[in-house]
């Protein structure tokens, strides 16, 4: 069997592993196992939410409302946008894969950061598309316009915060890139971990709205960190309707399920629920900061629900990951993007004690 040739220079993207999977090859408890590597909400999905998808279980043999009326109407009072704004997703990186198909060929280029989501490299690639990084994973804007001039790419992606480094650029320094672009090229501001920026500082906030003028520019946000329901897979692209017109062509019907309809919906009105995420947030990350300081490490100032550890040669990340794996403690190495470093996703109080109780042993 003949596959596409553009299939022989992708590697698969790989998820955090699943608590199942510890169980099944360490023999640990299930109990016993902390997850804190694919950066979920610690406190899970609110109880409203919950009950809510509870309510609906019955209509799952139903497909859902395909115009997905309820949540455009909640995101655009949200927002503060119209509902011909807005594009939902299975997921904001499905919404990632639509402008992928809609704008990229062999004959394109896709502009990122040195270090950056996996996936805006992967669904280029799909296309036939050439990659182009900047030196540095912080989105400079000396950097971005100099590859800007050179290679022309199609598409620029800005994640900020940054995953998996959880840094974030300043609204300013955002907007002084896009309007350095010119219009042939689509920015993609993704905004999946907004909530915790905004949270923050209020110079790292970006909202939907203040790019809505730019017929070039796509905010992307998702339901699956701070609302807590990556789980269900629900994300949104915001832009001026001529672009959300074209990307829906890229749609396939019904392209999130019934229960995560519902969800999203409500979800979208529990603000409540994501001051209590990032409250706690805000309180527990000061203790993995204190712990790198005592402990003469570097880390990487965090926007985002996770935290980067930055290790030098005297220890090694996949050895520390692959240690606290066998004890029950998931986490992410980032190996895989040039980094000798670990990725920790801030938990519940109790879940940070186990992984600092593990962590120092590991150490």
């Amino acid at each position: 069997m003949k596959f596409n040739n553009v299939l022989e220079n992708i590697q698969i993207y790989e998820a955090g592993k699943p608590i199942e999977l510890v169980v099944r090859e360490y023999g640990i408890n299930a109990e016993d196992v902390v997850k804190l590597a694919s950066n979920e909400n610690p406190i899970g999905t609110s109880p409203v939410v919950a009950e809510v998808i509870r309510k609906n279980a019955s209509k799952a043999h139903l497909y859902p409302d395909d115009s997905m009326f309820e949540l455009k109407a909640a995101l655009s009072d949200k927002f503060d946008v119209n509902d011909k704004n807005i594009i939902i997703g299975a997921g904001s990186d499905q919404v990632l894969e639509f402008i992928s198909r809609a704008l990229l060929d062999e004959d394109s280029s896709v502009l990122m950061s040195a270090v950056t989501f996996a996936m805006y490299e992967i669904y280029a690639k799909q296309m036939g598309a050439k990659i182009v990084r900047t030196a540095s994973y912080t989105h400079k804007y000396d950097e971005f316009m100099e590859a800007y001039r050179i290679h022309k790419p199609k598409i620029v992606y800005i994640c900020t915060p940054n995953n998996p480094t959880g840094d974030a650029t300043s609204k300013a320094e955002v907007l002084r890139i896009i309007e350095s672009i010119g219009k042939e090229t689509l920015v993609v501001v993704d905004g999946a971990y907004m909530e915790y920026a905004a949270a923050k500082d209020v110079a790292y906030a970006i909202t939907p709205q203040d790019l809505l003028g730019y017929e070039n520019v796509i905010y992307l946000g998702t339901f699956s960190k701070a609302y807590g329901l990556g789980g269900m897979r629900v994300g949104y692209g915001i832009a001026q309707e001529a672009l959300i017109h074209e990307l829906y062509k890229m749609r396939p019907p019904f392209n999130i399920s019934t229960l995560s309809l519902a969800a999203a919906i409500e979800a979208s009105r529990d603000n409540a629920f994501v001051k209590k995420s990032i409250v706690l947030h805000q309180e527990q990350i000061k203790r993995y900061e204190i712990f790198a300081k005592e402990n003469g490490f570097s880390y990487i100032e965090s926007y985002t629900n996770f935290i980067t550890y930055l290790f030098d040669e005297k220890y090694d990340s996949a050895q520390i990951a692959d240690a606290l794996l066998k004890r029950g403690v998931i986490i992410r190495n980032l190996t895989s993007y040039g980094l000798n470093a670990i990725r920790v996703t801030i938990g519940t109080a109790k879940q940070n004690d186990t992984f600092f109780r593990h962590f120092s042993e590991v150490m």
